[in-house]
């Protein structure tokens, strides 16, 4: 069971946001998850970004996966380079 930090559609028709979830793999992509990490709006100027630091780091540390979308948000948010020299 491999385990992925990705994004969740949510909002209406052509407005979306979305929450930056914990979840099974081969669970839907707004189906089942584990546990709610953030969001992220990206119809904000600029786009608005919220994360739970502690939770992502613990999720990192478990073993975790992120998408490329969600590496890309955690590098920006300065959380990635923090678990790479904790790892480390």
């Amino acid at each position: 069971m491999a385990i992925k930090i990705r994004l969740a559609r949510a909002g209406a028709k052509k407005k979306p946001f979305y929450r930056i979830i914990v979840a099974d793999e081969r669970c839907k992509r707004d189906g089942r998850f584990i546990e709610k990490v953030g969001t992220y709006d990206p119809h904000q100027n600029p786009a608005a970004f919220k994360l739970e630091e502690g939770k992502a780091l613990e999720w990192l540390g478990k073993g975790a996966q992120p998408t490329d979308t969600v590496k890309e948000l955690l590098k920006r948010a300065g959380i990635w380079a923090k678990f790479v020299t904790k790892a480390a």
